[in-house]
């Protein structure tokens, strides 16, 4: 009995590291059309008895104004281009931080979010945690950085039910996300924090402090060499 529960366990270990280093070899090319979180999100509208929101557009990084890798750069993961998928300075001052009662952002790096959000499902448990770097591993080996921007870019939560750069600066600025200007493409970069909070047009005075801060550090970023 024991044998045949170690066999299978080790038949759906290697079914899941085939099946999970397939779909990272696709993507690495294929547009992702959905995430766990977009499906989570609908469920979440639907069991509260509103109707679903879903905007979503995949574009290419060329699509892409190279103001908002920057903004997200200087909010999110400063350096995004120098690490190898993981920040531990970031990591071990989050967790100091976290333990005196202070939240800081800026613990996970652009590729964990990539991973999580691409892969994964929402939530806090070691086992996700464990999976997350295993993700992000393999995207950091099989995407690179350029790839891993485009599709954070085009998948991450940019407002309420709004996903993506395009839809972002369609749906805040009423542009193409080629045009985004810096102080734009800061704005819709100090909210992912909390993008179903906050506003990226329109903003609080707290918003406007954060643009004005991720403005700062951009003008430090020189071109994006990935």
């Amino acid at each position: 009995m024991i044998r045949k529960i170690s066999r299978w366990i080790w038949k759906a270990m290697l079914w899941f590291f085939g099946l999970s280093i397939l779909s990272v070899i696709i993507f690495k090319w294929v547009p992702i059309p959905f995430t766990p979180l977009m499906i989570t999100r609908i469920i979440e509208f639907k069991l509260d008895g509103n109707d679903a929101i879903y905007s979503h557009k995949w574009v290419p990084l060329e699509a892409i104004s190279p103001n908002l890798p920057k903004a997200v750069i200087a909010s999110e993961d400063g350096n995004f281009l120098k690490h190898s998928g993981f920040d531990f300075k970031a990591m071990q001052k989050a967790f100091k931080n976290n333990n005196k009662g202070r939240r800081l952002k800026g613990g996970s790096t652009i590729s964990q979010q990539t991973a999580k959000n691409v892969f994964l499902w929402q939530g806090r448990s070691y086992i996700r945690k464990g999976l997350e770097a295993y993700f992000t591993v393999l995207i950091e080996l099989i995407w690179g950085k350029e790839r891993i921007m485009e599709v954070y870019l085009n998948s991450i939560e940019m407002g309420n039910g709004v996903y993506g750069a395009q839809e972002a600066a369609r749906i805040w600025y009423r542009k193409e996300a080629i045009n985004l200007n810096p102080r734009e493409s800061a704005g819709i970069a100090a909210i992912l924090p909390n993008p179903r909070k906050y506003k990226a047009s329109n903003s609080s005075s707290y918003i406007e402090k954060r643009k004005d801060k991720i403005m700062r550090v951009m003008r430090h970023i020189g071109k994006i060499e990935y």
